[in-house]
């Protein structure tokens, strides 16, 4: 613990009391998950370039071919469906849900059965 950090860990987002957090973000342990999957796709050749965006809805990350393109996979995280269908969602290219979940390992599985079909 760092000397006046307030009891709080390094790298813990802590919200002033009675203030609604501005934007919706990817915990490390998320994102890291993320970026594994995407330096693995970029090291396979089927994904070049990626954009993250964040609201104060949802965290998105798009993945793409070619900068110029729609992202050929995009992962949002969408705490406010947390209790229905899962706050993980992946889509395609095409904006067609692929997956929806609770666990993001299990939401990213199709990317992972694609990478390794991409390998062979």
């Amino acid at each position: 613990m760092n000397p006046g950090s307030g009891g709080a860990q390094s790298g813990t987002v802590v919200r002033f009391p009675g203030r609604a957090p501005d934007q919706i973000g990817f915990a490390r342990e998320e994102l890291q998950k993320i970026l594994d999957l995407y330096g693995r796709m970029v090291a396979a050749g089927e994904w070049r370039d990626y954009a993250m965006d964040f609201t104060k809805d949802c965290a998105t990350f798009a993945a793409f071919r070619r900068t110029a393109e729609r992202p050929q996979a995009r992962i949002e995280k969408r705490p406010a469906l947390r209790n229905k269908q899962g706050m993980w969602t992946l889509f395609g290219e095409h904006g067609q849900v692929l997956k929806r979940g609770h666990d993001l390992s299990g939401v990213l599985a199709p990317m992972e059965r694609r990478l390794v079909k991409a390998v062979d």
